[in-house]
């Protein structure tokens, strides 16, 4: 594999060439900002990049802008960028925070590896690129990932979110269910932000997805495909008061 790593800091270059547990036939080299990155991307043909955000001659988004079709896994390191970070969550990009832990280092090069040559860069970058530029939320989208497809799904599209252990499964609107290896508090915290609600420990609802509330057996949201989604008692209070101010 080969791998290149684009950031200004020759200290956080050099760390990182020595963190990465190398195997027989990779090859590593560097870049220090965009217009090197640009040139080395063309010369050495990475599979691999780990790219910074912040350099002196621009961004890590600046340099992605310029490629048509990027044809490598990408890892995205970074200081603590809030909205960088929950752009990354919204289109499943991995991303390692700095300074660097080995472990989550080692986690991230074995996803890599794994997905070599298969990632759909170019549909999660425009993900990406779409949180960073604000578009209106009915355009926005979500990327997912099961087992063996990634998937992405208009925000607006989604009715609801079920909880089930360490998994999540997505109910959509005029689609199947997509059941994601992640749990259900992840998800609220990237679709909190657009209105969802957690009206059960077990369900994440779209609000505009909600038809009525139908008082009966403790309480439940009815939704325009016509899945009732229990409210708990708890939650009750808080999610009609949200429901009469919309």
């Amino acid at each position: 594999m080969r791998i290149l790593i684009i950031d200004n800091e020759p200290e956080l270059r050099t760390g990182l060439r020595e963190l990465i547990q190398l195997k027989p036939g990779d090859q590593v080299e560097e870049a220090e900002g965009v217009m090197s990155g640009l040139e080395m991307i063309t010369s050495f043909d990475p599979d691999l990049v780990f790219l910074d955000i912040e350099m002196e001659d621009g961004t890590g988004f600046d340099l992605l802008r310029q490629l048509d079709q990027p044809g490598f896994q990408l890892i995205f390191t970074t200081a603590h960028n809030q909205y960088a970070i929950q752009a990354f969550k919204f289109s499943a990009m991995d991303y390692l925070l700095k300074p660097i832990d080995p472990t989550e280092l080692a986690g991230s090069l074995e996803k890599a590896r794994a997905a070599f040559r298969k990632a759909d860069l170019n549909n999660q970058l425009a993900v990406l690129m779409q949180q960073l530029n604000t578009k209106p939320a009915t355009d926005r989208k979500i990327v997912l990932k099961d087992i063996e497809s990634t998937y992405f799904v208009k925000i607006a599209d989604i009715l609801f979110c079920e909880a089930g252990g360490t998994y999540t499964k997505f109910y959509l609107d005029g689609a199947d269910p997509i059941l994601v290896s992640k749990n259900l508090k992840e998800y609220e915290a990237i679709l909190e932000p657009h209105g969802f609600l957690r009206s059960h420990h077990s369900y994440l609802v779209n609000p505009d997805k909600i038809k009525m509330y139908d008082k009966t057996d403790g309480g439940a949201l009815v939704l325009v495909s016509g899945h009732s989604i229990p409210v708990s008692q708890r939650k009750k209070e808080m999610i009609l008061q949200i429901l009469e101010n919309r």
